[in-house]
């Protein structure tokens, strides 16, 4: 009988991350968040317009009509980014990030890194880069770990 390899439970988590991204109505990055306590999911949050509005796929980029830099002038977009929507979700179902990980396609920007200090979770992984690198000052500071893996195969392995 053919044996599948398993992943490790970072990969598996930053694997769901992907998939949770491809839910992103942003034109520039596909961005997908999951937290994570004791190996079960507390929350989910992607990149995109508020709830019920019209987004950048609809309406187009304003921050590319602007020619605004990736990382740059965070207010000049209508979208809210997958770390906020995140907190978001676990607020409004009651659901404490605290100590917990978050699984992340991207490492957060510095709003999002302030606002995952406060929520006090633990550890923070991910296996891109978004383009703002103040966060790590932010977490090493509040004691939140840190690992960027290398990014997990998108093949997904299952036996029928």
């Amino acid at each position: 009988m053919k044996r599948l390899a398993r992943p490790n439970i970072d990969d598996y988590f930053l694997k769901i991350a992907s998939v949770i991204a491809e839910r992103s109505t942003c034109r520039r990055h596909h961005v997908g968040a999951v937290a994570v306590r004791n190996k079960h999911i507390l929350a989910t949050g992607y990149n995109g317009a508020p709830s019920g509005f019209r987004d950048c796929l609809e309406l187009g980029c304003l921050r590319d009509e602007l020619n605004i830099p990736s990382g740059t002038k965070h207010e000049i977009c209508r979208g809210t980014h997958a770390e906020q929507n995140l907190i978001i979700q676990s607020s409004l179902h009651g659901v404490s990030l605290e100590g917990s990980t978050i699984y992340a396609t991207h490492t957060p920007c510095v709003l999002c890194a302030k606002m995952l200090v406060n929520a006090k979770i633990g550890r923070y992984v991910s296996y891109g880069k978004y383009n703002d690198d103040a966060f790590i000052d932010l977490f090493q500071e509040a004691g939140i770990e840190l690992d960027i893996k290398t990014r997990p195969s998108s093949r997904i392995s299952y036996l029928d």
